[in-house]
C-alpha cells in the first residue's frame, strides 16, 4: 500500500477500510499540534481546566488562577503566555488584572479531533 492510498489490488482484496470521515488537513495538523503540544505541561493543562471551570469559560490570572499551585507568579504568567501563543485562550487586561478566556474555536478544534465529528471546524 502507497502512502498516497490503497493499491488497487489490496482493495480489491479487502485489506483496506473506507474511512468514515475525512482526516485533518496538514495546516489542521499544525493547528492542534500546537496546542496540544502546550496541554501536554500537567500545569498548563490544570491551569486550562480551571479557565474552563469558571463561568465563561474565562478567570482572572491572579485571583483564579494561582491557588493550588507552588509556583511563583513569573511562571504562572509564563505557562499562560504558553496557552495564549498556542491559541487556546485570550487574554484581556483590564486595570491591574489580566483575564483569560478559552478560545471557543480552539476548543471546537479539539473536541472535534476527538470526538469524530464530520464536520471540522477550521484552524488560523
Amino acid at each position: 500500500m502507497s502512502m498516497s492510498g490503497p493499491s488497487a489490488r489490496d482493495a480489491a482484496l479487502g485489506y483496506c477500510t473506507p474511512l468514515a470521515r475525512e482526516p485533518i488537513t496538514p495546516a489542521q495538523a499544525e493547528g492542534v499540534s500546537r496546542m496540544l503540544k502546550a496541554l501536554a505541561d500537567p500545569v498548563r493543562l490544570r491551569l486550562m481546566s480551571m479557565i474552563l471551570s469558571h463561568e465563561g469559560a474565562e478567570a482572572c490570572a491572579m485571583c483564579d488562577l494561582t491557588e493550588g499551585f507552588d509556583l511563583s507568579q513569573s511562571t504562572l504568567s509564563h505557562h499562560l503566555k504558553v496557552l495564549h501563543d498556542a491559541g487556546l485562550v485570550d487574554r484581556d487586561k483590564r486595570g491591574v488584572w489580566v483575564y483569560y478566556k478559552a478560545r471557543t474555536e480552539a476548543m471546537d478544534a479539539l473536541r472535534t479531533l476527538f470526538s469524530g465529528d464530520l464536520a471540522a471546524p477550521q484552524l488560523a
